[in-house]
């Protein structure tokens, strides 16, 4: 596989490698791949996470269990408050 890098790309690169933190070029791509496919791992928990918690919601609303916006935000305001003062902000 050939894969061209822009200047900045490869200087970076052979930064990398000069300073001995890694051994080759090619080690240094191989990290790169490795912590994309950790972030890309992260993101999918994360939005599985958020999905579950709008199926929260949204069971929640059709039982009825529903506030109105104005509610929510005086006591979203009221528990922020209450943090600043625990933390001495």
């Amino acid at each position: 596989m050939n894969i061209s890098f822009t200047p900045e790309l490869e200087q970076f690169i052979q930064s990398q490698v000069a300073s001995g933190k890694y051994a080759s070029t090619e080690e240094v791509i191989v990290a790169g791949i490795k912590l994309l496919e950790e972030s890309e791992s992260i993101y999918k928990g994360r939005f599985e996470e958020l999905r579950r918690e709008i199926m929260v919601g949204v069971e929640a609303s059709e039982r009825g269990e529903v506030m109105d916006g104005e509610t929510v935000f005086h006591q979203l305001e009221q528990k922020l408050q209450q943090r600043r003062q625990q933390t001495g902000e």
